[in-house]
């Protein structure tokens, strides 16, 4: 018989030794996100004869302008249940579901697929992942590149671009400056400050910013958190700048090389949507796209949703948000991104 709880210890384990765990199932992703947001964030595993055989983390989102789901896993482009065989698996999806009618809410989104599960809805050919290898050789890495993006690192390389790596109070405040001055100009509310903080005090080693300066200011920068020899740049942009300067292909070239060194064997670059230009932006480095399938749990009333930026019922209001000026887009958008889990 499998039962299902809440303990954080036999989580913890079950994370750490599943070869198919990423940092978003990480309890430090989870209670980041609900120190950050208010959202709760319920940590399932699933025990056989007292041994961790699965685990599923949720983030309980309620939203007075986008309704109430819970999502495994929150602010991430990845996170479903993990189960070692079936019967763990339905133990986690039996919970979620009991979890779900308990709190009146209608849709559980799985932001993973699992082949095991039957009469779920999905979303697919929507999102596709970008991983790649990383060779231990720098060298190796500028061959992989292909030759037009390679000629563009190569530029940036001497361009007078210089990076620093941290996580300290300098590195966060350039990171807030950039990426909220990116999301601004595309239309998108920026998400809270204290979300940034909260992943990397939880992280701690795992996960730090890259900045890129200019004479001095910054231009670019990202952070990105590591798990089991991937790192994962996350959150990253930069000014109107940037492009000309070239500062996000040497950002992206030169995490790569702080990534070896950190000893990583994997770069994933992280979801984008299918025919976008952030999506050929990461083929022209040499990543092939991987689709990525979410599932949904829809109860009574539940269907599927559709919140993101490409959204035909959000455009006017992605226009909108783009001509802002930042001082105020910084003030209202942690205020609506909050709930965009």
């Amino acid at each position: 018989m499998i039962e299902v709880v809440t303990d954080p210890a036999p989580y913890d384990a079950y994370i750490e030794r599943s070869a198919a765990a990423t940092p978003f199932h990480r309890r430090a992703w989870g209670d980041a996100i609900s120190a950050a947001t208010g959202h709760r964030q319920h940590h399932l595993t699933a025990l056989k004869a007292g041994i961790p055989v699965g685990a599923l983390p949720l983030t309980e989102v309620r939203s007075r302008l986008f309704g109430k789901s819970l999502v495994s896993n929150g602010f991430a482009v990845g996170g479903g249940p993990l189960a070692d065989d079936a019967d763990a698996l339905e133990a986690l999806d039996g919970a979620a579901r009991d979890l779900a009618r308990d709190q009146d809410i209608a849709v559980v989104e799985y932001r993973a697929a699992d082949d095991r599960h039957t009469g779920l809805a999905r979303k697919e050919d929507v999102y596709a992942d970008f991983v790649k290898d990383i060779a231990s050789e720098s060298d190796e890495n500028l061959k992989a590149i292909p030759r037009k993006q390679r000629a563009e690192v190569r530029k940036s390389l001497k361009s007078g671009l210089r990076v620093e790596t941290g996580s300290d109070e300098r590195a966060r405040a350039a990171h807030w400056s950039m990426y909220s001055e990116s999301v601004r100009n595309l239309g998108t509310p920026v998400f809270p400050k204290k979300l940034f903080a909260e992943i990397l005090d939880r992280f701690g080693d795992d996960a730090d910013i890259l900045t890129v300066f200019h004479k001095g200011a910054p231009v670019a920068s990202v952070l990105s958190v590591y798990h089991e020899g991937t790192v994962y740049p996350y959150w990253g942009g930069g000014v109107f700048a940037a492009r000309q300067l070239r500062a996000n292909e040497h950002m992206y070239w030169m995490l790569m090389e702080h990534a070896r060194e950190r000893g990583c064997r994997r770069f994933d670059f992280g979801r984008s949507k299918i025919g976008t230009g952030p999506y050929s932006y990461k083929k022209n480095w040499g990543f092939e796209p991987q689709p990525m399938v979410y599932e949904y749990m829809l109860l009574e009333g539940g269907e599927v949703p559709d919140l993101n930026p490409n959204n035909p019922k959000f455009a006017l209001m992605t226009k909108t948000w783009a001509k802002l000026p930042l001082w105020l887009s910084n003030r209202l958008g942690p205020l609506i991104a909050k709930d965009l889990a």
